[in-house]
């Protein structure tokens, strides 16, 4: 039992420095413009503290609603073992009441999470901690666990069935390797594979992925897609490079709008990777994607 004193007396102090920010403000956060959910993968804040109440704080003091979040802040916050050896036993063995805190931790403060990123699902990883993976997903409001696209098919199919027992999505993410007949294999083998959509990667990959073509792939993918990642790059033949939204080659204002014109309920997960300016940081430059999100759903 002692070892849930040093949570309940963190949740409390969370509660109390998210409420004190939020008094100062008059409200919670919410970025969802248009009937269009805008959220961020908590990578973005991977140059700032990254305790999971620091990580809650950037979310909010960006003005987010929703997250995808990734899986090291909230497993050391429930006591992860710092011994590697340790962590898959952990895994099966922690309680998932402590999911469920972190889930009202987060609700409290205005922002859902739903998509959650842990290191426990590669083929390094057993059935134990991939189901882990999933149940621990689903006790924090997610619907989706997200992971790189597998390069082996059995893979995906050993995830897709285990996502199928837990009804939870198991959406697997692209880098360069992202086409359109990426995902093919794994959509075919789970209903509950499914697709986290990177834009920009996509874009950076260049030859047949155009502008065109991604937003046809959206459409013609929409009902399998659980969220997808957007940021601003050039195309190969551009260079590739990340840039402050605007002024990249990824359509940011025609994914949007495509989103709102067709009521997809599709959440977008800023994704900061562009340099961060000297005088900036992470929570700042987030806000000015979402800013940028918001100023193009507006338009009537």
């Amino acid at each position: 039992m002692t070892r849930h004193k040093p949570l309940t007396f963190k949740l409390i102090l969370c509660h109390i420095l998210i409420l004190c920010y939020l008094f100062s403000f008059g409200q919670k956060p919410d970025s969802k413009f248009s009937g269009v959910q805008m959220g961020v993968i908590t990578y973005s804040y991977r140059t700032m503290p990254g305790k999971l109440e620091q990580v809650l704080d950037h979310i909010v003091r960006s003005g987010i609603s929703a997250t995808e979040l990734m899986g090291d802040p909230v497993e050391v916050y429930l006591g992860k073992p710092a011994d590697p050896k340790q962590v898959a036993a952990w895994r099966t063995s922690v309680s998932l009441d402590g999911f469920k805190k972190v889930k009202k931790m987060f609700n409290d403060a205005g922002v859902s999470i739903y998509a959650f990123k842990p290191n426990a699902l590669g083929p390094d990883n057993t059935d134990e901690e991939i189901e882990y993976a999933l149940k621990a997903a689903k006790a924090l409001g997610a619907k989706s666990v997200t992971v790189e696209l597998p390069k082996d098919p059995k893979q995906s199919e050993r995830l897709g069935k285990l996502a199928a027992k837990h009804k939870v999505y198991v959406s697997y993410h692209n880098h360069l390797q992202g086409n359109d007949q990426a995902w093919v294999t794994a959509l075919a083998q789970s209903p509950y594979n499914a697709i986290n959509l990177d834009c920009g990667h996509y874009i950076a990959a260049g030859g047949n992925n155009t502008r065109e073509s991604l937003l046809a792939f959206i459409k013609a993918n929409h009902k399998r897609i659980t969220s997808m990642h957007l940021k601003d790059r050039k195309n190969k033949e551009n260079g590739g490079a990340n840039l402050p939204w605007g002024q990249g080659d990824t359509p940011i204002d025609e994914i949007l709008n495509l989103l709102k014109s067709m009521r997809y309920q599709i959440p977008v997960s800023v994704e900061l990777e562009y340099p961060i300016p000297p005088a900036s940081d992470a929570v700042k430059e987030v806000q000015k994607c979402v800013g940028y999100s918001e100023n193009v759903l507006s338009v009537k």
